[in-house]
């Protein structure tokens, strides 16, 4: 098993930057991919981007990059979202995923192990 916990979210204003945390527990050997997904109210469940966990590669969904950037720190077991520029539509929870196979996809459904989620509001 392995357990995911998301840390860093709050409330900021819109132009702010802020860095949110996973924090991977378990069988992290089993881990491939680690993922970034978010849920704005009344509104799917969007892939925002992830990180192979072996070798550090990254892929964003495509109205995420430039803004937004994946880290991982192996030695700690913690992966990261820097996002920058914050505007109001990125106000979501945004959960941590992970799964065994080392494609970095953008559907939830591949993924085994969530966390619990960390709300971001951004305000104008």
């Amino acid at each position: 098993q392995v357990q995911l916990a998301e840390s860093g979210g709050g409330l900021v204003q819109a132009g702010d930057s802020l860095r949110v945390s996973c924090a991977v527990s378990g069988r992290t050997a089993s881990i491939g991919v680690v993922a970034w997904f978010r849920q704005a109210p009344g509104q799917e469940r969007e892939f925002v981007g992830g990180i192979r966990w072996i070798d550090g590669v990254t892929r964003y969904a495509e109205s995420m990059k430039g803004r937004f950037t994946i880290s991982r720190v192996n030695t700690k077991n913690t992966m990261y979202l820097q996002m920058t520029s914050l505007k109001l539509e990125d106000t979501a929870v945004y959960s941590c995923a992970a799964k065994e196979e080392h494609s970095i996809l953008p559907v939830s459904e591949d993924y085994n192990y969530w966390g619990q989620g960390t709300q971001v509001t951004v305000s104008s």
